[in-house]
């Protein structure tokens, strides 16, 4: 009787468990990036407009909060120092687009406080920040 000397498999590298890894990894850092992404501006209840858009331009963001406090890009500010922050971040870059972020709840004489503090400090461009109302035709 003969018997066979030993012989180890053949090694292989498995193709499918690396692609499940990589994929894994895909999506990992795809969620990870989208929860990265910030908001410039406080979050407060915006009134609602049929004509609003977006535009992918530099923001500075004036917030009224409900309570009354004012914010500059998350960084909070008493009223009078408002002229002084926007004066500085307008000459890093005089064509951001200051948005008024005012809570609906607010006096509307305190949106226009802001929108006059941003163009004495030489904003050129100014929006003001609402809601997407849906149109009348769309809820019929």
């Amino acid at each position: 009787m003969r018997i066979s000397a030993y012989q180890p498999k053949k090694a292989r590298i498995e193709i499918v468990p690396m692609i499940d890894t990589i994929f894994f990894l895909l999506v990992f850092f795809m969620m990870a990036s989208l929860a990265m992404t910030t908001a410039k501006g406080m979050p407060v209840n915006l009134p609602k407009a049929s004509t609003s858009t977006q535009r992918p331009l530099v923001k500075i963001v004036l917030t009224l909060t409900r309570s009354g406090q004012y914010y500059v890009d998350k960084q909070p500010v008493r009223f009078d120092q408002l002229f002084a922050v926007l004066k500085d971040r307008l000459r890093d870059n005089p064509k951001a687009v200051v948005v008024i972020n005012c809570d609906k709840f607010q006096q509307w004489d305190k949106g226009i406080q802001l929108a006059d503090e941003a163009k004495r400090a030489g904003a050129r461009y100014l929006t003001i920040a609402t809601e997407r109302r849906p149109s009348v035709a769309s809820s019929m």
